[in-house]
């Protein structure tokens, strides 16, 4: 008989366990939508205040001459926003349109040697925002497949480089091909093509006078087409070398003076040396 009331009292027991389960659902369920409830109340007010403020930085730039940074207040109706304009020197301004005016000049003697083959289509010369780009198609540069210059290319290659030998200006030189692949045991793929055809140009423009420092040569492959590769005509138009004259000066490294350093004290019980170099006797 005591061995079944312990046994009920246990089943009784275990039927009163899921209260203490549910009790703590309830409780976190509670805390969720309180914790929803607090993030979806937004303060309208600043919202809006934040809003127009950066609307009002963004849309409202100050437009000053000089040499230093200015800091102007805008004031909305609920706060004040600060500008940081940066002034431009106006010799640095000037500088700048001396070196347009330069390239200009660059500009206008490759089109007159290049006149021949601009009116033919096969060379473009462009004037950008960096300076001048000189889009010249391969097929009157190189064989297909071969990164040799062709002899009736030599001498106008060769004209571009004497022109722009005189000029302190950086030259980039870009290789391009189309999307047809290529895989032969000098070039495995158009990577390799395109960045000996770039190397080939550069090697003539330095026989022809150009510092080598002011030289860089990129091969892009086919991942900078300018047409279509579905058609002849634009994968024609993508095998090209670009040659990029930049209007920018390059950087000249500093030049740092020596800092003079203060000669040692001798170490204790050393006479110090004499200015022959000749110690001087402790007195």
């Amino acid at each position: 008989m005591g061995r079944r009331n312990k046994k009920h009292a246990d089943e009784h027991e275990n039927l009163e366990r899921w209260l203490v389960s549910y009790a703590d659902f309830i409780t976190l369920l509670f805390a969720f939508f309180v914790v929803m409830y607090a993030i979806s109340s937004v303060n309208e007010g600043k919202y809006r205040v934040l809003s127009d403020s950066l609307i009002t930085a963004f849309k409202n730039p100050s437009i000053v001459d000089g040499g230093a940074i200015t800091v102007v207040p805008k004031r909305t109706p609920d706060s004040v926003v600060k500008q940081i304009v940066v002034k431009e020197d106006p010799k640095v301004v000037e500088a700048k349109q001396q070196q347009r005016d330069k390239m200009r000049n660059v500009a206008k003697d490759i089109f007159a040697v290049l006149a021949p083959l601009v009116q033919q289509g096969k060379v473009r010369v462009l004037e950008t925002a960096r300076g001048v780009t000189i889009e010249i198609n391969d097929s009157i540069l190189f064989a297909p497949g071969q990164a040799q210059l062709e002899q009736t290319s030599i001498r106008a290659m060769r004209a571009v480089g004497e022109v722009l030998a005189p000029t302190d200006f950086p030259i980039t030189i870009e290789g391009h091909t189309d999307n047809i692949p290529i895989r032969t045991a000098q070039f495995p793929s158009n990577w390799e093509l395109s960045a000996v055809r770039a190397t080939t140009v550069l090697r003539l423009f330095v026989d022809a006078g150009v510092a080598p420092t002011h030289l860089t040569a990129i091969g892009y492959g086919e991942t900078r087409p300018v047409e279509m590769n579905e058609t002849v005509e634009g994968r024609a138009r993508n095998r090209r070398v670009s040659i990029l004259i930049d209007s920018m000066l390059p950087e000249k490294p500093a030049v740092v003076a020596p800092t003079p350093q203060a000669p040692m004290a001798p170490p204790a019980g050393v006479p110090p040396a004499s200015p022959a170099g000749i110690a001087t006797p402790a007195r």
